[in-house]
């Protein structure tokens, strides 16, 4: 029996401040605050305190957040290829979303080109890196497996490195 993946319920990561990262993904991205949940006990029994916030997205999946003060946690600024979250708005949303972020304290780069679609990035209250992306209709076949080569370029790419590996 196949496994059929209907979409994207929720990603969640940890955050040093509830408000802190309310204040940016709702007040900021616009992302409705959709539920707050406060954690005395886990599933398995071990007392804690934490909270798990989660913010919908158009889409009805889920961006979460846990705060949890007495378990430590090493935030880091991320490198984009390291770790960003990327969510997907329309030409409009991202020119408007840009203009907002470079008028605020909040770190904004881009307009970046990707050829299938524009990406403006900024950095939230944790250090994470949170990528705006608008599609740019006339590449969407760019990521279409069916024509793209996907599967030709990855294995040329892991017969690449193989080689490397063995003349080094």
């Amino acid at each position: 029996m196949a496994i059929a993946i209907k979409g994207l319920h929720h990603n969640a990561y940890r955050c040093r401040d509830s408000e802190e990262t309310r204040k940016f993904y709702e007040d900021f991205l616009g992302l409705p605050l959709a539920e707050t949940l406060e954690l005395k006990r886990t599933k398995t029994g071990r007392d804690v305190e934490a909270v798990h916030i989660f913010f919908e997205l158009g889409d009805g999946s889920f961006l979460a957040f846990f705060e949890v003060p007495g378990m430590p946690f090493e935030f880091k600024t991320q490198h984009d290829f390291d770790l960003h979250i990327a969510l997907e708005v329309d030409p409009e949303t991202l020119e408007a979303m840009y203009a907002k972020g470079k008028a605020s304290a909040i770190e904004t780069r881009g307009i970046s080109d990707h050829e299938f679609c524009r990406s403006i990035y900024f950095r939230d209250p944790n250090g994470y890196v949170i990528e705006l992306t608008a599609r740019v209709p006339e590449k969407e076949g760019m990521l279409d497996p069916k024509s793209n080569g996907a599967r030709a370029k990855l294995d040329a790419w892991q017969a690449s490195k193989a080689r490397a590996k063995t003349s080094a």
